[in-house]
């Protein structure tokens, strides 16, 4: 983290928000030229504080109107590795992304579906089916807001 300075986190904010825009747009948001912005950028992503570029997707728009977050427990009995679930679960096209945590579960999972009716169906035939799975708990989100995370915090240092 060492080495950024306030030019550098300004960068990281508006590629943050939108990160299809050119090092041209940066730079005359953050109120430097292009070529400084492109170095900077390629500096960034060279040092590992940049680590991709990513498109964000309207799941709703797509269809997709149901999110749910799912807490997985392996079963203690038979004691399935830990990379024979991944495995598994990771080939699932509807499980976005697949955390593991500390705490009351084994796994948390984000999956999307159609709807509460589609989500019951990837749960019955493709989750609970899957190697180890013990006790699931979902959670239906209702809304999210995108937090500004770590970048937020060192505007205020």
């Amino acid at each position: 983290m060492s080495g950024l300075d306030t030019t550098d986190l300004a960068i990281l904010r508006v590629l943050a928000e939108d990160a299809t825009k050119s090092a041209a747009e940066v730079g005359r948001i953050v109120g430097i030229g292009q070529s400084a912005t492109w170095r900077r950028i390629r500096k960034l992503g060279e040092s590992g504080v940049l680590a991709g570029r990513r498109v964000v997707v309207d799941n709703a728009a797509l269809g997709f109107g149901v999110t749910v977050f799912l807490g997985v427990r392996l079963a203690a009995k038979g004691r399935v590795s830990l990379e024979d679930f991944e495995r598994a679960v990771t080939a699932i096209p509807e499980v976005q992304t697949v955390q593991h945590v500390l705490g009351q579960f084994d796994y948390r999972l984000r999956i999307t579906a159609r709807d509460i009716s589609d989500f019951e169906r990837i749960l019955r035939r493709r989750i609970m089916t899957l190697p180890g799975v013990g006790q699931v708990e979902a959670n239906v989100m209702l809304s999210e807001e995108r937090l500004p995370g770590p970048l937020g915090a060192l505007a205020h240092r």
